[in-house]
């Protein structure tokens, strides 16, 4: 069976000195490029945050405070500092992820309304992204994921991914937690057993 690997938004925003910076997520990168470098892959997808300036996520422009949740079109959204603008070196890929056998990029988070966290869709699960429609045309039938943050972008990367029919694993070394709320890497694992996502330590 053909598998693909989806390294999720390993980008200077979410690591040390970024402006949403997820703790320890430096240290993933070298398992991530481990990972990378296996020829067993037939695709290595990398998922990005592309938000522009104005997104209705970032506390900024609500006039609230970060860590506040409001009503954003009929969901719950998490008051977001601004990260990841496009065009800026917060959305720019870590320099020490070596990039160079990625097969294809997907942009996400660019519609202002409505935050995306997944590689697959946005929040609202209005639009889709290219992702599913790659990996199928691909023939690809197992998706390994990594990256940041296993509580929000990977956790929904991985949950559309099964849903979508893909046998879906996580590398256990591959990801790290912001944990806006504490214990939210728990929930998330709880949450992806559950949905039958494997976990590989």
């Amino acid at each position: 069976m053909k598998k693909a690997l989806i390294v999720v938004d390993v980008q200077n925003d979410f690591c040390e000195g970024g402006a949403l910076a997820v703790p320890e997520a430096n240290s993933i990168i070298p398992y991530v490029n481990l990972l990378m470098e296996d020829t067993t892959y037939d695709e290595i997808i990398l998922t990005q945050d592309w938000h522009p300036a104005n997104h209705k996520s970032f506390a900024s422009n609500n006039g609230r405070k970060v860590g506040e949740v409001i009503n954003l079109n009929g969901l719950p959204q998490f008051m977001w500092p601004d990260h990841c603008v496009q065009g800026t070196s917060g959305a720019e890929f870590h320099p020490d992820l070596n990039i160079k056998n990625v097969t294809h990029i997907v942009q996400k988070g660019k519609n202002t309304e409505v935050d995306s966290y997944s590689g697959f869709q946005d929040n609202n699960h209005f639009m889709k992204t290219d992702l599913e429609d790659y990996l199928k045309f691909k023939d690809i039938e197992i998706v390994e994921i990594v990256g940041l943050a296993l509580d929000y972008c990977v956790k929904y990367t991985c949950l559309d991914a099964a849903n979508a029919g893909f046998i879906t694993c996580l590398h256990f070394k591959g990801t790290k937690a912001v944990n806006a709320q504490p214990g939210n890497d728990k929930d998330a694992i709880f949450q992806l057993l559950e949905n039958n996502v494997t976990i590989l330590s």
